[in-house]
């Protein structure tokens, strides 16, 4: 990244790859949340993202602040927008590790996945993609995932936003997805209340919160091991039609 003024250039690199040839909705969303809160440690305001279009890989992209907003385009055409959301987002609710850990087997994609190359929640090389395979959680609504944080996603300052969010993305979608079913990330608010560490064990919880036609909404969350939440959201998904 250069910055000139209140403008910034973006490069998405192929890695954070999310559907073959775009980027990972939610590790866009964690991208303009540390543009947003300017990088903060410790408890974040909520951000709201909205996705109006795919972002390419590997091309230069202009991220624009103006006043309290960021914007993400390609040329002149709008990619994304962020803003300041005044409200605190609630988790799914806690699930132990070891529980969560247990509903990876029981993961949709393991069947069938639509997005088998996405960094998030595709069946990547360890290491590679963050493979974070959410199952359903017994006698609840809830899928939960245990992320065991690899080294190879840490920065200098511990594990980025950009990374948050692509973590909190993905599990909300396959709160409503079987075994090859699919939607595309609208909007994803984000909210980071503390450091997450590399190396670290993690839950990783999502329930569905409701469809209104070809929309599907979804709540999510990372807790540490004692169940304090460390970040969470609340994402909007479009169905094919």
């Amino acid at each position: 990244m250069t910055t000139a003024a209140l403008q910034t250039v973006l490069t998405v690199p192929k890695r954070f790859r999310g559907p073959v040839g775009v980027a990972n909705g939610g590790w866009i969303a964690g991208t303009m949340e540390e543009a947003l809160n300017g990088g903060r440690s410790g408890s974040r305001s909520a951000v709201e993202v909205t996705l109006h279009a795919p972002t390419p890989l590997e091309t230069e992209l202009r991220l624009d602040h103006v006043a309290n907003s960021v914007s993400l385009s390609h040329g002149d055409k709008l990619l994304v927008e962020a803003i300041p959301v005044a409200e605190d987002l609630e988790g799914p609710g806690f699930v132990p590790f070891n529980d969560a850990a247990r509903a990876e087997a029981g993961f949709a994609g393991l069947r069938k996945h639509p997005f088998a190359e996405c960094f998030a929640c595709g069946l990547r090389e360890p290491g590679d993609g963050l493979r974070i395979f959410p199952g359903p959680v017994e006698d609840t609504d809830l899928v939960a995932a245990g992320w065991r944080v690899p080294h190879t996603v840490s920065g200098e300052d511990g594990v980025p936003a950009s990374i948050v969010g692509a973590v909190l993305d993905c599990i909300t979608g396959w709160a409503h997805f079987g075994p090859g079913e699919s939607a595309l990330l609208g909007r994803l608010a984000v909210q980071i209340h503390g450091s997450i560490l590399p190396g670290g064990r993690y839950s990783v919880v999502a329930r569905p919160t409701g469809r209104d036609g070809r929309k599907l909404y979804g709540q999510s969350a990372i807790y540490e091991m004692d169940g304090t939440l460390v970040a969470a959201a609340r994402a909007t998904w479009i169905a094919p039609r």
